[in-house]
């Protein structure tokens, strides 16, 4: 429990520097080298486009990254989410623990489908999904969709910054990525340019970069991909892992409970889930 604590902060601040790094070699290096050729002047407007983009990626990353922070699952611990539970009864009626159903001899029994206490959060939520270290919060009905736009993001900045970073590595070395083997042998090769001498330290970290960049991009991608295929079948990885069935109703159904009607101004900018199934039964 202790490693699994250590993980929830460790985590979060790997990709925090990450970020600020990519963000630094894109402003401060990638973008400017595309401006110094005077020569290269048709590259201005594709240098401004492939700014605009990369600001507009991480925006919407590091936005919907926040929003999934403060947006935690409902917490069924709360005293308003515990007289739903009782049914209304009032204070004085006994509340069983959500999560839990009471048997013939009142002791708890069988878990309800989608209900889960994570022992990192120390609370009981709703549609629980997964526990995702790098946020140091749980995945649930609250910041579903949060979390499958900031996987999506998080792998397109990161696919940005490989093209730019190949693109600067080629232009620096001299080398020509033209056959498919360039990059898996561009590594090793540097490794010996770098303690022979022949490479700078800088050039070197870049080459580092562009590995970890193709790393966390398809990572963040299998993420979301993944997601998007337990949504519209109406499960999540909490209920795949513990055999619960899926939900019979409609896909189109499940992609509104999880992304609401307004889902296409959600792909442009950073915003709660407004207008979906689950904010509709908070707001009642």
């Amino acid at each position: 429990m202790l490693l699994l604590r250590f993980l929830n902060v460790v985590a979060p601040a790997y990709f925090l520097s990450i970020s600020l790094v990519t963000f630094g070699l894109q402003l401060f290096l990638f973008i400017p080298s595309m401006f110094q050729d005077p020569s290269a002047a048709p590259l201005c407007p594709s240098a401004l486009l492939h700014g605009a983009l990369f600001l507009f990626f991480s925006a919407n990353a590091v936005g919907n990254y926040i929003l999934v922070i403060q947006n935690s699952p409902e917490d069924l611990g709360t005293k308003e989410d515990q007289s739903l539970a009782s049914g209304g009864a009032g204070e004085g009626a006994k509340v069983v623990p959500p999560g839990q159903e009471e048997d013939g001899n009142g002791q708890p029994s069988a878990v309800l489908p989608g209900t889960h206490f994570c022992r990192l959060c120390a609370r009981v939520t709703q549609r629980h999904d997964h526990h995702c270290f790098f946020t140091g919060n749980c995945i649930g009905s609250g910041n579903m969709r949060n979390f499958v736009m900031f996987c999506l993001y998080t792998s397109l900045a990161c696919l940005d910054s490989l093209v730019a970073g190949v693109a600067y590595i080629s232009v620096v070395l001299s080398t020509s990525f033209a056959s498919p083997l360039a990059f898996l042998t561009l590594l090793p090769h540097s490794i010996t340019q770098f303690f022979s001498g022949a490479l700078l330290s800088s050039e070197m970290f870049v080459i580092l970069m562009l590995y970890l960049w193709l790393g966390i991009g398809l990572a963040c991608a299998g993420f979301c991909c993944h997601q998007m295929l337990l949504i519209l079948r109406g499960q999540t990885r909490y209920q795949v892992r513990k055999g619960m069935a899926a939900r019979a109703r409609p896909w189109k159904k499940n992609l509104e409970e999880v992304f609401g009607k307004r889902w296409l101004l959600g792909l442009l900018i950073p915003m709660l889930n407004v207008g979906s199934d689950y904010h509709k039964q908070k707001e009642k």
